[in-house]
C-alpha cells in the first residue's frame, strides 16, 4: 500500500485511521479494476501482519483490521479468493485479551461477510466455533458487535446455505479440503438425476453437525442460548433436513432443560416441542405414502383397478387416457417428481437412536425435567411408530415402571400415560398364532398362483412346516408339548412335571423339604431364564416377531423387588396380559418365573397378591394337570417354610384361588397332598385353615352344597371322602367336615373317638370356634334340623358331645342355650313320630359306596401319630429335667415303652385313655351319666345348679379360660365319680 496510507492506518487516532482506510479502500478498487491481483495480495498480507502480530501496539492492530475492512468492501464478492489468507489469524482475534481487538475483529469479519454473501460459507465450522466463545464475552460492546455479525450470519445461511454453489476456484479447494463427506442434504438424489450432477454446495450440514455435537455440552447460558438460536435456524431451512442429525445433539439438547436461565429452558422446549412435531408429520407421511403403494400394488400386476373395464392397449398403438395415466402412476409422479417439494418428503429419521437418547434420560440421574420430556416423547411415538418401539419393550419396562410411583406429580403422570400407551401396542399386536397362519396362508396363496390354471389346487395341507400344523391344530390341542427335532419334549417345567408324574409312583415322589425354595430364587431368575434353552416355539417364529417376549418377561420379574407397590401391580398386569396373549411364550420360561411369582405371594400389599394369584391362577387353568398340581406343592411348601404368611395371607390367596380356579380342584389337589404330608403340625395348620375357609367363605357356597348331597350324588361322596382322609390331622375340622355334610352318625362316632385323644388347650380352642360356626348363617340347616329329633337323632349325640368337651365358657353357655331351647319348646317329646325309617333316608348309594367304618380306622390311625409326634416334641423338650424323682406321669403305657415315648405303639391296640394328674378313680365301674334327654336327669337339679355356679362367665374369652379347663374337668368327673347312684 502507499506509504502515505500506511503511516495515517497506524495512527494513534481513531479518525485518521478510519480515513486511511477509506483511501485504502479506493486504491485497492482500482487495482481490482486494473486486475493487479498481485498488489492487492500484498495489501492483504501486510494487513495481516500489522494485526496477527501480538507484539504490535494496539492502535497498530486495530488499523490493521480497519484496513482489512476497507479492503474487503472494494473488493466485493470478489474477495473470496483471498479469504484464505486472512480468515484464520482473523478469527484468533476473537480470543485476544484486549477487548477492542475483539470487537473490531468482529466489526471486521461483519464487513467481509455482508460483501462476500454466501462464499463465506465455506468457512462456516470455524467462523461459528468463534462466535460462540464471543457469544458468553464479558465485555457488552463485544457481545453486541457478535450478536451483529450472528444476525448477519443466521440471514446468509437461511436464504443461500441450500442453493449456493462457490463461485471460485479457490474456495472450492477449501471446501473439498474438509472430507469428502460434504453435502448439503442427507437424502441424495437418484444417480440418474440431473440433480446428482450438481456441483456442491458452500454449506455443508453434514461437516457442521460434529463441531455442533462437540459444543452442545456447554455450560455457559449465554453459549447454549446461542445454540439453541442457530439450531432453530437451520432447522427452519428445508432443504437441509437438521431432523435427520438429531441424536447427534439430542443428548446435550435436552440437559438444557434444567438450565437456571429461563430464557434458554423456554427456547430449548419450544425447539424440542418443533422437532416432535416435525417428526409426527415425516412419520404421518410416510404411512399414507406406504398405504397409498399398498393399494396401487394390490390392483394388480397389470395395473387395472378393480371393478373398472379397461381396453387392451397394443403395444403399437401406445396410447393411453390421462386419466387412467393419473391413476395408475400417481406414486411414481410423486417419487420421481422433484419440482413440487412436500415437507418430510425421502426424509430420514434414525428413530432407535432418538429412543435409546431418550431411554437413557429415565435412570434416575437426570433432572425431572428431562425425565418427563422423555416420557412424552415415547408416549408421542408411541403413537405414530410403533413398529419401531415395540422392540424396545424389554429396555422400556425398568425405565417407566418405577416412574409410575415417582414422587414428582409430572413425571408420575408421564410414565402412567406411557405405560398404558405401550401395554394398548404390545396388546394389539397379533398372537404369534396369527402370525403363523398369516405365514401359511401366504404359502398358500403363492403356491396356488404358481400353481397351473387347469390343475386342480395342490395340497397345501401337506407342506413340510410346522407352522401349518400348529396353525391347523384345534383349539383344544393348542397346550400340546412341541417335539424337538430328536424326538424329545422341550425341557419347560409342565412337562417335566408331567413325566415326572407319568413315570414315577407316587411313594418315590422326594419329599417337599428337599424341594425347599431358596431365598435367592427370587434374584436369581432371570439368569437361569436366559441360561435355559429356547424352546422350539420360540425358535420357529423368532425371525418374524419384533417382540421379545423372553426379555421382557425377564425384566417384568426383576421389577417383583421394587420397593413401590405400582411397580409390582403393573409388571403383574403386564404379565397377565403377556400370558393371555401367548401363553407357549410365557410356559416355556416358566423355569424363572414360576419361583418369583410363588414369592411374590409374600409381598405386604393385598393388590398385589390379587394379582399374583389372578396370573397363576391363569397360567394354572391354561396347562396341564400336572403343572397345576406343582404349583399347588409349591404353595404348600411357601406356606410351610412362612408361617407368618400362612396366618396373615393364608386365607386371603386361597380364597382368590377359589375365585379365579375351580374350587374343587383346588380342595381335591390339596387333600390328595396333605394325606401324605409329612409334617403332621403343619398339615394339622393347613387343614384347620382350610376347613374354616371352606365354611365361611361366600366364594365356596356352591362347593358346600356338593358337600351336603351325600345321598343323591356320587361325585359328592367322592369328594366328601377325598377330603375326609386328609382332613384327619385336625380332629375338630374334620367333626366339622361332617356336620357340613350332614353325616351326625359318623360324626357322633367320632366323638368317641375323641375320649381317648389328649385334648389339648388348641383343640379346646378350635371347639370353641366351631360352636361360633354353628350359630352363624352357613349352619341355619343344622339348627333347623334340631327340630326333627326323630329324623336327625345323631344331631343331638353330636351336639351334646361337644357341650361335654367344653369348659364352662362363654361358647359352653351359648351351645347349652341352644339345645335347652329346643328341650323348653318340647319338641323332644311332642315332636310326632316319623313314619320315615331315618335310615331309608339315606339311600342305598350312600350306604355302599362310603365305608365309614374305614374312615374311623384312617382317622385313629392319623391322630395316632399326631400323639406320637407330640409325645416326643414334650419328651425332647423335657428331656433336660429328667432325674431322680422325675416321673412322666403323661403316659399309662407299659414300662418298656415308657420314657421318653419313642416306642411304636401296636398297630391294632387303640391308644390308651390319659389318667390326669390328682384324679381319684370311683371304687369299681362307674355307671355313665344320665343323658340330658332323660327326664331322670331333672332329678339332678341341686348338681347341675352346683355345676352353673363354677361357670366361667361369659364375659371371659375361651383362650382365657382353658388355663383352668382341665382343672374344672377334673373337679366334674371326680364328683361324678362319687355321687349316690340313680
Amino acid at each position: 500500500m502507499e506509504s502515505s496510507v500506511s503511516k495515517q492506518l497506524v495512527d494513534k487516532i481513531y479518525e485518521k485511521r478510519k480515513a486511511a482506510a477509506l483511501d485504502l479502500e479506493k486504491q485497492v478498487r482500482e487495482c481490482h479494476q486494473q486486475g493487479d491481483h498481485r498488489r492487492i495480495s500484498q495489501i492483504i498480507d501486510q494487513l495481516v501482519d500489522m494485526f496477527s502480530n501480538s507484539s504490535n501496539p494496539l492502535h497498530i492492530r486495530n488499523g490493521g483490521l480497519i484496513g482489512l475492512a476497507g479492503t474487503a468492501i472494494a473488493l466485493g464478492v470478489d474477495v473470496a479468493p483471498y479469504m484464505d489468507k486472512f480468515i484464520e489469524p482473523l478469527l484468533a482475534c476473537f480470543t485476544d485479551h484486549e477487548n477492542r481487538i475483539r470487537y473490531f475483529s468482529a466489526e471486521c469479519l461483519y464487513n467481509i461477510a455482508k460483501v462476500s454473501k454466501g462464499e463465506v460459507l465455506v468457512y462456516f465450522n470455524p467462523i461459528f466455533d468463534a462466535l460462540s466463545k464471543l457469544a458468553a464475552d464479558s465485555e457488552m460492546s463485544v457481545k453486541n458487535g457478535a450478536e451483529l455479525l450472528d444476525r448477519l450470519l443466521k440471514d446468509i445461511v437461511a436464504e443461500t446455505a441450500s442453493i449456493y454453489v462457490p463461485q471460485y476456484a479457490e474456495t472450492e479447494q477449501v471446501r473439498d479440503r474438509s472430507g469428502s463427506l460434504d453435502r448439503s442434504i442427507l437424502v441424495p438424489f437418484p444417480p440418474d438425476h440431473p440433480a446428482a450432477l450438481t456441483p456442491k454446495k458452500a454449506f455443508s450440514l453434514s461437516r457442521f453437525i460434529p463441531l455442533l455435537k462437540e459444543r452442545i455440552y456447554v455450560i455457559s447460558p449465554f453459549t447454549r442460548s446461542y445454540l439453541v438460536s442457530w439450531i432453530t435456524v437451520l432447522d427452519s431451512v428445508p432443504e437441509l433436513e437438521l431432523i435427520s442429525y438429531l441424536p447427534e445433539f439430542l443428548d446435550g439438547l435436552l440437559k438444557y432443560l434444567s438450565d437456571p436461565t429461563e430464557d434458554v429452558r423456554v427456547a430449548t422446549e419450544r425447539l424440542l416441542a418443533d422437532f416432535l412435531r416435525e417428526i409426527r408429520d415425516i412419520s404421518e407421511l410416510r404411512r399414507r405414502r406406504e398405504e397409498l403403494a399398498g393399494a396401487t400394488e394390490s390392483h394388480g400386476a397389470d395395473g387395472s383397478r378393480p371393478g373398472s373395464e379397461r381396453a387392451v392397449i397394443t403395444p403399437e398403438s401406445g396410447f393411453v387416457s390421462d386419466q387412467e395415466y393419473s391413476n395408475e402412476h400417481r406414486v411414481d409422479t410423486d417419487d420421481r417428481h422433484t419440482g413440487a417439494w412436500v415437507p418430510g418428503q425421502g426424509v430420514r429419521i434414525d428413530y432407535a437412536a432418538i429412543i435409546e437418547i431418550l431411554i437413557q434420560q429415565l435412570d434416575g440421574q437426570h433432572d425431572e425435567i428431562q425425565e418427563s420430556t422423555s416420557l412424552h416423547w415415547l408416549a408421542e411415538f408411541l403413537g405414530f411408530a410403533q413398529d419401531v418401539m415395540v422392540p424396545f419393550t424389554p429396555r422400556f419396562i425398568p425405565a417407566i415402571l418405577p416412574n409410575l410411583a415417582h414422587h414428582v406429580p409430572m413425571i408420575q403422570s408421564a410414565a402412567t400415560r406411557t405405560n398404558r400407551l405401550l401395554f394398548k401396542v404390545i396388546q394389539d399386536l397379533p398372537t404369534p398364532n396369527d402370525v403363523v397362519s398369516q405365514q401359511v396362508a401366504v404359502e398358500k396363496v403363492s403356491t396356488s398362483n404358481r400353481a397351473f390354471p387347469t390343475s386342480p389346487t395342490p395340497a397345501a395341507t401337506t407342506l413340510p412346516s410346522r407352522q401349518g400344523t400348529a396353525a391347523a391344530a384345534p383349539v383344544g390341542e393348542a397346550n400340546l408339548p412341541e417335539v424337538m427335532p430328536d424326538g424329545q419334549p422341550p425341557p419347560s417345567v409342565s412337562q417335566k412335571s408331567r413325566t415326572g408324574t407319568s413315570q414315577q409312583p407316587a411313594a418315590e415322589v422326594p419329599s417337599r423339604p428337599q424341594s425347599r425354595m431358596s431365598s435367592n430364587s427370587l434374584v436369581a431368575a432371570p439368569s437361569a431364564a436366559a441360561a435355559a434353552p429356547p424352546s422350539p416355539v420360540l425358535e420357529e417364529d423368532s425371525s418374524s416377531d419384533i417382540f421379545d417376549y423372553q426379555a421382557t418377561v425377564n425384566e417384568l420379574t426383576i421389577q417383583f423387588l421394587s420397593e413401590h407397590e405400582q411397580t409390582r401391580v403393573a409388571a403383574l398386569r403386564w404379565l397377565i396380559m403377556l400370558h393371555q396373549k401367548a401363553p407357549k411364550k410365557i410356559l416355556a420360561m416358566d423355569d424363572s418365573t414360576f419361583p418369583a411369582l410363588l414369592k411374590t405371594l409374600s409381598d405386604p400389599s393385598e393388590e398385589v397378591i390379587k394379582h399374583d394369584l389372578q396370573l397363576l391362577a391363569q397360567i394354572s387353568s391354561s396347562s396341564e394337570e400336572s403343572y397345576f398340581k406343582a404349583f399347588m406343592i409349591n404353595l404348600l411348601e411357601l406356606f410351610s417354610t412362612d408361617r407368618k404368611l400362612l396366618e396373615a395371607r393364608g386365607s386371603l390367596i386361597i380364597r382368590q384361588l377359589c375365585l379365579n380356579l375351580n374350587t374343587e380342584r383346588i380342595y381335591r389337589t390339596f387333600a390328595e397332598i396333605l394325606e401324605k404330608e409329612e409334617d403332621l403340625e403343619f398339615a394339622s395348620d393347613i387343614v384347620q385353615k382350610l376347613n374354616t375357609i371352606l365354611i365361611t367363605s361366600p366364594e365356596l357356597a356352591e362347593f358346600r352344597r356338593r358337600l351336603k348331597s351325600l345321598d343323591t350324588r356320587q361325585d359328592g361322596q367322592a369328594l366328601f371322602v377325598t377330603l375326609y382322609r386328609s382332613w384327619c390331622h385336625n380332629a375338630v375340622s374334620v367333626f366339622s367336615l361332617c356336620l357340613l355334610a350332614q353325616a351326625y352318625e359318623h360324626a357322633s362316632n367320632l366323638l368317641s373317638i375323641f375320649a381317648d385323644l389328649e385334648i389339648t388347650v388348641a383343640m379346646l380352642v378350635q371347639i370353641d370356634k366351631l360352636v361360633q360356626l354353628i350359630e352363624s348363617p352357613v349352619f341355619t340347616y343344622l339348627r333347623l334340623q334340631l327340630l326333627e329329633p326323630e329324623r336327625y337323632p345323631y344331631l343331638f349325640k353330636c351336639l351334646y358331645g361337644l357341650l361335654m368337651l367344653l369348659p364352662q365358657s362363654s361358647a359352653f353357655v351359648s351351645l347349652r342355650n341352644r339345645l335347652n331351647a329346643v328341650n323348653a319348646a318340647g319338641f323332644l317329646q311332642i315332636a310326632p313320630k316319623s313314619t320315615v325309617n331315618p335310615l331309608a333316608a339315606r339311600s342305598k348309594l350312600a350306604r355302599d359306596e362310603i365305608k365309614w367304618q374305614e374312615l374311623l380306622s384312617h382317622f385313629r390311625t392319623v391322630q395316632a401319630r399326631h400323639e406320637k409326634a407330640r409325645r416326643q416334641a414334650l419328651g425332647t423338650d423335657l428331656s433336660a429335667f429328667g432325674g431322680p424323682g422325675y416321673t412322666d406321669n403323661r403316659s399309662s403305657e407299659p414300662a418298656s415303652r415308657s420314657g421318653l415315648g419313642l416306642g411304636n405303639p401296636e398297630p391294632n391296640r387303640p391308644p390308651m385313655r390319659r389318667r390326669v394328674t390328682g384324679e381319684v378313680m370311683p371304687p369299681g365301674p362307674p355307671r355313665p351319666a344320665l343323658s340330658p334327654l332323660n327326664p331322670r336327669a331333672k332329678q339332678n337339679g341341686l348338681l347341675n345348679s352346683a355345676l352353673m355356679g363354677q361357670a366361667i362367665p361369659p364375659t371371659s374369652s375361651p383362650a382365657n379360660a382353658m388355663g383352668g379347663a382341665l382343672s374344672l374337668q377334673q373337679r366334674q368327673r371326680r364328683t361324678l365319680g362319687l355321687g349316690p347312684r340313680k
